[in-house]
């Protein structure tokens, strides 16, 4: 199984692509495919079929995964893109920005 110093729910910002500069909330991640989702960024269109629960059908707007190369976590402090470090405090393996040294 992968770890990644990434989790679901940290504020990230992306570095490459259509979407670079964005910021977003890490909604989900697909460890086995290297990816994460994140909240209104990397939108795509899908039609979809008309079914029980959605009886119109249409075309929806969702977000695609992307690579978690392509993200990088927020420092809390300088609200800038930084890099995460591990450290132990009080006996407790912590994530820590590497710009601020700031604990996430």
């Amino acid at each position: 199984m992968k770890k990644f110093k990434i989790k679901t729910g940290d504020e990230v910002t992306i570095l490459t692509g259509k979407d670079k500069g964005k910021k977003g909330k890490v909604l989900k991640i697909l460890k086995d495919k290297d990816r994460v989702i994140v909240e209104q960024v990397n939108m795509i269109k899908k039609h979809v079929k008309p079914s029980t629960e959605n009886p119109q059908g249409g075309i929806e707007e969702k977000e695609a995964p992307i690579h978690i190369s392509n993200v990088a976590l927020i420092d809390p402090k300088s609200k800038k893109a930084t890099r995460v470090g591990y450290e132990v405090k009080d006996g407790k393996k912590v994530r820590v920005a590497k710009k601020s040294g700031e604990v996430i």
